[in-house]
């Protein structure tokens, strides 16, 4: 969400939602530059780094480079980390904050609905949507499924939303399905320890996305079942 609003508001730099060409030289004379986007650009670059260097510092990572979408994506990757964490709420209400002030700046003068994606809820045919209206910056403060109202998403759950969509991605990437640990630990009880001595004994196909590790469903399945067995 956090990128596409910071490219959103690259657009109205000029003082048009429509980009410019870039130019040498600089700025044409007697162009208007929108102050107010460049500093929400800055602003949402200031809390994705902040908050990416902390989960880098304490997870002992390295963080990826100052760029909107590879600190959202780097931040969803760990949202569920972040979650547990004692400044969750706080960083919550610095996501959600300068979300609601970006959209407002680069959609003040439209209505927009956004598409962010399928809903993640299970077997919901829906799409999740974010309704941008001026002049209220308010409306930007919540997602919502298309199919069904009660799938919503309010913007202190955000970095969870992004974990599951990518979690939901990866699981049907080409007609397979992907487990995270955790799954796995729930599905069969065991403790999420023997969930990963399992996958290098029995040498798991394995995958990351946003720093998270997933293991096929197939392998997983034949080692549990060898497992029951017993």
């Amino acid at each position: 969400m956090l990128p596409g609003l910071y490219d959103e508001c690259g657009r109205v730099l000029g003082g048009s939602d429509r980009p410019r060409e870039k130019t040498s030289g600089g700025a044409m004379p007697g162009l208007p530059f929108n102050a107010t986007a460049a500093d929400v650009r800055s602003e949402i670059l200031g809390i994705l780094a902040s908050w990416s260097a902390l989960v880098a510092e304490e997870r002992h990572m390295r963080p990826p480079g100052r760029q909107a979408g590879p600190l959202a994506a780097f931040l969803a990757g760990h949202a569920e980390w972040l979650a547990a964490h004692t400044a969750a709420a706080e960083a919550s209400q610095e996501l959600a904050s300068v979300a609601r002030w970006a959209g407002h700046v680069a959609f003040r003068d439209s209505f927009r609905r956004v598409r962010i994606g399928p809903c993640v809820e299970a077997a919901c045919p829906g799409e999740l949507v974010a309704f941008l209206r001026s002049p209220d910056p308010a409306s930007l403060a919540q997602i919502v499924c298309s199919s069904d109202s009660g799938h919503a998403w309010p913007g202190d759950q955000w970095l969870r939303l992004g974990r599951l969509m990518d979690e939901a991605a990866l699981a049907t990437t080409a007609g397979e399905r992907w487990l995270s640990a955790a799954d796995i630990s729930r599905l069969w009880n065991i403790a999420p320890g023997s969930v990963y001595r399992m996958a290098s004994e029995q040498r798991w196909r394995r995958r990351s996305t946003s720093g998270r590790t997933f293991y096929h469903a197939a392998d997983v399945g034949d080692s549990m079942a060898r497992r029951m067995s017993r």
